[in-house]
């Protein structure tokens, strides 16, 4: 029997979750040649430093790389501003705090220039952290009991994600496979009568002792020390680079000398080789 998501509740979790304070930052200042950015503002084009949003893991961890190891002998200072969620590293750029940003895929991009009127351009892939299915409870999604929670994130497009790798076993249909950003509206059928809670995406790996299964973005499954590989019942195909995660800089600033250098830096085979050796799968290369 056919059941449509509309007809179902999107519980919230909230209540038991301890959700961090919105647009908390932790600055994370990383000098390669001294002599960093002043924190409210970003450099100043061609003067040799760029300041960069990121989120935590993998992206500032391949940024440090780049700052301490290959900066240096390309003349660059790179600054690396670390935030903990997904919207404010676009605000930042946007305000014009940082010179660049480096953690979304340019899917999310477009669904954020679309609802905030951002102007931003993506350079080029750097990187590919696939989602996957995670829980505490079920080892196989065959098993999954009838009325069971599935945690996904409440952006949109990443709650799409969550949605589409739950269809590609079989667990649900969407009316349009190839949408873009399907959305629960789009479940047509939900034989199990899944239950689906919408979590922040940072929280979701929280969530495993409070749901049966939860859509975890790879940053944050790396973030809490889960291994896609081994601990995902499922996860997205790192041969499909659409979610992969850009170089993403304000329209009109392509071609700035010191972004270019950094562009040239992160898409090196020196990064290339740092993030195969680092991740062993869990994050590829995208360029």
């Amino acid at each position: 029997m056919s059941r449509h998501a509309q007809n179902r509740p999107v519980r919230p979790l909230a209540a038991r979750l301890a959700l961090p304070a919105a647009g908390l930052v932790t600055a994370l200042v990383l000098t390669a040649c001294g002599g960093g950015a002043e924190a409210d503002s970003a450099s100043g084009a061609g003067d040799g430093r760029v300041k960069v949003a990121v989120t935590p893991v993998p992206h500032a961890t391949i940024l440090e790389f780049v700052s301490e190891e290959l900066a240096p002998a390309a003349g660059l200072d790179i600054e690396i501003v670390e935030f903990t969620d997904y919207i404010q590293p676009n605000a930042a750029l946007n305000q014009g705090e940082v010179d660049a940003n480096y953690y979304q895929h340019g899917v999310y991009l477009a669904d954020q220039e679309k609802a905030a009127g951002y102007d931003f351009t993506g350079l080029s892939t750097i990187s590919f952290q696939p989602m996957g299915l995670y829980s505490d409870s079920v080892t196989d999604l065959a098993d999954l009991p009838q009325g069971a929670e599935i945690a996904i994130p409440n952006d949109p497009v990443n709650g799409s994600r969550g949605l589409k790798l739950l269809a590609a076993e079989g667990i649900i249909t969407l009316a349009d496979p190839d949408a873009a950003v399907p959305t629960l509206l789009d479940v047509t059928d939900n034989p199990k009568d899944l239950q689906f809670t919408e979590v922040e995406a940072a929280q979701l790996p929280r969530s495993l002792s409070d749901v049966d299964v939860a859509a975890v973005p790879g940053n944050y499954a790396l973030e809490a020390e889960l291994k896609p590989a081994q601990d995902a019942l499922v996860t997205e195909d790192t041969s499909d680079t659409t979610y992969a995660n850009q170089l993403v800089v304000r329209a009109g600033e392509e071609d700035d000398p010191d972004l270019q250098k950094l562009l040239e830096l992160l898409t090196s085979q020196e990064v290339r080789q740092f993030i195969d050796e680092t991740y062993q799968g869990a994050v590829v290369a995208a360029f």
